[in-house]
């Protein structure tokens, strides 16, 4: 099977490492800022950052309607931190005009674990991912509220949800692009395969 091709979303954030631990976990990684850049990948990640900028810039570049409509057509997509923000149903506290992409039946609580000077790294176990904890780094991290019945919870860290899927999304509060440690990333890659699979 053909290498499959997984944008980062580019607008904000640590887009850099993303696409390092994507080509680790043999993708192939695109920035993607434009429509016509995501509609040539196979997968999207979206990263962390400031997730009220990256809405609004999603917006303003044109991509927000876009990638909506191909995660509702079931592309596969993680989120991490602020990406988790972006792909909840619901954000327990919105900033003013703040808008998600959605894709997972999830309520996110926005930097729940705290301000930026309360970082911390914590390992965590995630349900598929074999092998040691992976190291979670937990910077301004959201958290899941609660989540509908179609989610799996995957990781949970002092009694918080810190990991979900739901069909082809895939979201974690914390960054494992940041430890060097893939797995992560080649569990996303995997979901991307299988979805190639299913569409040819």
């Amino acid at each position: 099977m053909t290498t499959p091709v997984i944008g980062v979303l580019a607008l904000q954030g640590d887009v850099r490492e993303h696409l390092v631990a994507l080509a680790a976990a043999d993708a192939v990684a695109r920035p993607v800022r434009r429509p016509e850049e995501l509609a040539e990948v196979d997968g999207l990640v979206i990263p962390g950052g400031e997730s009220t900028t990256i809405s609004k810039l999603a917006v303003l570049f044109g991509v927000l309607e876009p990638l909506r409509a191909r995660v509702r057509a079931g592309m596969p997509v993680y989120g991490t931190c602020a990406g988790m923000i972006m792909l909840a149903d619901k954000i327990l506290d919105p900033r003013s005009g703040q808008e998600t992409v959605g894709g997972i039946d999830m309520i996110v609580r926005r930097n729940a674990f705290g301000r930026q000077n309360e970082s911390f790294e914590s390992a965590v176990d995630v349900r598929g991912i074999d092998g040691d904890p992976v190291e979670g780094v937990f910077i301004r991290a959201p958290w899941v509220e609660s989540v509908g019945a179609d989610v799996e919870v995957l990781a949970e860290h002092g009694g918080h949800i810190v990991a979900v899927r739901q069909g082809n999304a895939l979201a974690t509060s914390f960054h494992p692009e940041l430890t060097g440690d893939h797995r992560v990333h080649a569990l996303f890659v995997d979901m991307v395969h299988a979805n190639r699979a299913t569409e040819s």
